[in-house]
């Protein structure tokens, strides 16, 4: 059992990266990957908590059965049914078919539509224990974490939260398994952030009842079911998740444009320029055309100053940038200082539509808007700068 890697005396991590995914859910990135992280507790009773997706691993029940030799497993914990932990299951139970699926209600409604088992339930409740011999399970309901049937599982034994996708991050285990094994702010910080916006951060304000529920925990481990296991530093990932579920931002200025023929990018550089000028030194431009979705949310997240910009299309704006636009408003994205910018040849539209983004979302507008026909010019320029000192001049308060 040469490639075993053990969490603990009884507890051991079998999890496998896929490098060949180019799109998470077929729509975001991971140029660096993704880890399916599993785990079995061998106890009086053994124990799997979540499985991998189905084909990400042709050896992983010979893992486990390397590790368990003869015996069998008692019980399937599913803390979530997405199919990049469930899609195993079935090769599971078809090993060992007298183990017992532990989840609650909604678990075993999603457990149905998709394998059409109806027998063998252990369905468990909020605050529900369950005893292994030597460690003793206790199930933590979390709701919308980002499915409605999501759950952690905290072993009150060893002080481990089993905890799903939540504290999870993009990016393949590369050796390190475990959070002093690896450098995590040169590596996995930015995966990490953009995981949480794009896949948990419209579900923040469940993220915050989470945390109400596990607070008095004494968490030593937290083992997720993508990314490295945290052993050592577990208040560092408990604070970022905290801190990006409170929507808590760095005094940096992401702007995002739409351009069809260059007008209302010069306008963006414009601002950029000024707002170094003003002292700003996070600054991210981003054609909105040109980079993904999923990176746009990201800084956006991260940074508190937001600038979009779009030319006039169609009496709209352009619909990469609506695409963006409409995606913040379905997260429900909180708390962010706003500029508004744009261009148009014959009829306007873009900024007009920005501003209706504005009254939806309710952030702050630093300056007002700033709408150019044809090719911008020293005026544009100086409304384009009003905005630059506007942003600036908040993010110093």
């Amino acid at each position: 059992m040469h490639n075993t890697v053990k969490v603990s005396d009884k507890v051991y991590y079998l999890g496998v990266n896929d490098r060949r995914t180019h799109l998470f859910e077929n729509m975001w990135p991971i140029p660096n990957g993704v880890s399916y992280n599993s785990y079995l507790i061998v106890d009086e009773k053994v124990a799997l908590v979540d499985t991998i997706e189905f084909g990400s691993s042709d050896d992983y029940l010979d893992k486990i059965e390397e590790i368990l030799g003869e015996r069998t497993i008692d019980y399937l914990i599913i803390n979530h049914m997405e199919p990049d932990h469930s899609g195993s299951i079935k090769k599971v139970v078809e090993k060992y078919p007298d183990i017992k699926l532990i989840g609650n209600l909604k678990t075993f409604k999603i457990v149905e539509s998709y394998f059409g088992y109806k027998d063998n339930w252990y369905q468990i409740e909020d605050g529900t224990e369950l005893d292994l011999g030597h460690h003793v399970m206790k199930f933590v309901m979390t709701p919308w974490v980002h499915w409605p049937e999501t759950m952690m599982t905290f072993d009150l034994t060893e002080r481990i939260l089993f905890s799903g996708d939540a504290f999870g991050s993009w990016g393949t285990l590369d050796g390190g398994i475990f959070d002093d094994e690896i450098e995590f702010e040169d590596y996995y910080l930015d995966d990490m952030r953009r995981y949480y916006s794009n896949i948990v951060g419209k579900y923040s304000n469940m993220v915050q009842k989470a945390f109400k529920k596990l607070d008095g925990y004494d968490i030593r481990t937290i083992c997720a079911t993508h990314g490295p296991i945290w052993r050592k530093d577990v208040n560092k990932v408990i604070f970022l998740y905290d801190k990006w579920s409170k929507f808590e931002t760095e005094d940096g200025v992401v702007i995002i444009y739409g351009s069809m023929y260059g007008n209302t990018e010069k306008m963006a550089d414009v601002i950029a320029r000024k707002l170094s000028e003003q002292g700003i030194k996070k600054i991210r431009i981003h054609d909105a055309s040109k980079t993904h979705l999923s990176y746009l949310i990201n800084d956006i997240w991260r940074y508190k100053g937001v600038i979009l910009g779009s030319c006039a299309y169609n009496s709209g704006m352009l619909p990469t940038m609506e695409n963006l636009t409409r995606t913040l408003e379905h997260m429900g994205v909180k708390d962010h200082l706003l500029g508004l910018f744009g261009s148009y040849s014959w009829n306007g539209g873009g900024v007009k539509s920005l501003f209706k983004f504005h009254e939806n979302m309710d952030w702050e507008l630093v300056s007002d808007p700033v709408d150019t026909k044809g090719i911008p010019g020293d005026e544009a320029f100086a409304k384009c700068e009003v905005i630059a000192n506007a942003m600036a001049d908040k993010l110093k308060i």
